[in-house]
């Protein structure tokens, strides 16, 4: 696919705002995310697991940036869904709206790994139970047991052939429900460093007889989780005549999921020495069904809570050094939390440096321009950006060489070949 446009109409470029200019990039994008009359959000692939002793397909999905270039430029943290085949759809949905829609930026583009399941209380139930009526039946005993062999699975597998093939940065998130939420609480538990961040919806800590819950509550105790974050959701799984307060009191089999989930908060909330980066929320309007699509954005929400980029209007409009050089801090900030360095995306560094060329602004604009070539060398677009730069200038001879890198790169990108067979006449 064909990379997306960012450079516009520099010498009207004021009379625009960011909000508008994002909105504009957004139509771009969707017109290009058309393939003939399919709309993708992703692909299917698989590995052969010698742990499972299977094959085992994956969702993919890959931000925006990825798709259209057709190429990486830059990495991207990772996120793992359990039950990837029920919430793989909406979770690609927040996660694009949440970093690319409108300007949006919430939370960072990025890759998502949906795991479907093959024997689904086989992975996702840590330790075996016995029959435990009326949630564990003499069949899902039977099965149960194997969440030690899925982590190895993740740990061992997936994980190594995910970063070997796709644009991944060191970044990862697990995602899962119920049984996903269970398998989170064990990987959290016992596997603390394979994932930097964990959301837990709704978990059935009942399981094993409360065994489990109380072996995670005690390991987690002697645990320095300082540089790991962890959004617990709970649902509304009571009945009409029940609260929060009358539900801890009861006794009832019926009211053991909450009871067990509430449980694992008290346990979390109380326990600060851990360090633990952590939130709840219960979900008074939100059933055990209904809770992953409304927890899953929130928990997106505060896992990345530093990397919104707010700049408000007035810096947006008259966007200057000091303007940038609060960007620049802001992309400083981020790096430290995610551990690695993340450079200001191409996307924004070419909006301001057309928005500092059309005011005239040259170090600026030049600047900018050559800060995105250092950032993204492999980009025709930011080659294509600094020749107009020059082209802008006045200066021939550099305007030609940047075009014919951006052709080099990329002998089809748009609108460069014109520009540069004008300077060649």
């Amino acid at each position: 696919m064909k990379q997306i446009n960012f450079r516009g109409n520099f010498s009207g470029f004021l009379n625009f705002n960011m909000i508008i200019l994002c909105c504009i990039l957004l139509f771009g994008n969707y017109s290009n995310a058309q393939n003939k009359n399919q709309i993708t959000i992703g692909t299917i692939d698989s590995i052969s697991s010698k742990v499972l002793n299977e094959q085992r397909k994956i969702w993919i999905h890959l931000p925006r940036s990825v798709q259209y270039k057709g190429f990486s430029i830059q990495k991207y943290p990772v996120v793992y869904l359990l039950d990837g085949d029920a919430h793989f759809s909406s979770v690609v949905g927040m996660i694009e709206e949440l970093s690319e829609i409108n300007g949006n930026t919430i939370c960072p583009e990025m890759i998502v790994v949906g795991i479907p399941n093959t024997n689904r209380t086989r992975d996702l139930t840590p330790t075996h139970s016995d029959i435990d009526l009326p949630f564990v039946n003499k069949g899902l005993s039977e099965q149960s047991g194997g969440g030690e062999k899925f982590t190895e699975f993740l740990e061992k597998e997936l994980i190594p052939y995910i970063d070997s093939k796709y644009p991944t940065a060191p970044y990862k998130t697990l995602i899962g429900h119920s049984f996903g939420g269970l398998t989170v609480m064990n990987v959290l538990t016992n596997h603390t460093n394979l994932f930097n961040s964990y959301v837990a919806i709704d978990p059935s800590m009942w399981w094993d007889k409360q065994k489990f819950l109380k072996e995670t509550t005690k390991t987690l105790s002697t645990k320095n989780l300082a540089n790991v974050s962890l959004f617990l959701g709970v649902a509304n799984t009571m009945e009409d005549n029940m609260d929060l307060l009358k539900v801890r009191k009861d006794t009832s089999v019926i009211t053991k999921h909450i009871r067990s989930a509430l449980d694992l908060n008290d346990f979390l909330s109380q326990n600060k020495k851990s360090n633990l980066q952590y939130q709840y929320k219960y979900y008074k309007d939100d059933n055990h069904g209904s809770i992953p699509l409304i927890a899953t954005y929130d928990a997106l929400r505060f896992l990345f809570s530093f990397n919104q980029l707010k700049l408000s209007i007035g810096e947006q409009m008259n966007f200057n050094k000091a303007v940038f050089a609060k960007i620049e801090k802001h992309y400083e900030n981020v790096s430290k939390h995610l551990g690695y360095k993340v450079n200001i995306p191409e996307q924004v560094v070419n909006v301001y440096g057309y928005q500092a060329l059309s005011k005239k602004d040259n170090d600026l604009a030049g600047y900018l321009f050559k800060l995105n070539v250092t950032n993204y060398p492999e980009s025709p677009n930011v080659f294509d950006s600094l020749g107009d730069f020059y082209e802008a200038n006045g200066d021939k001879k550099n305007a030609i060489a940047n075009y014919q890198k951006a052709l080099t790169l990329d002998k089809d990108f748009p609108e460069t070949r014109p520009k540069l067979e004008k300077l060649l006449k």
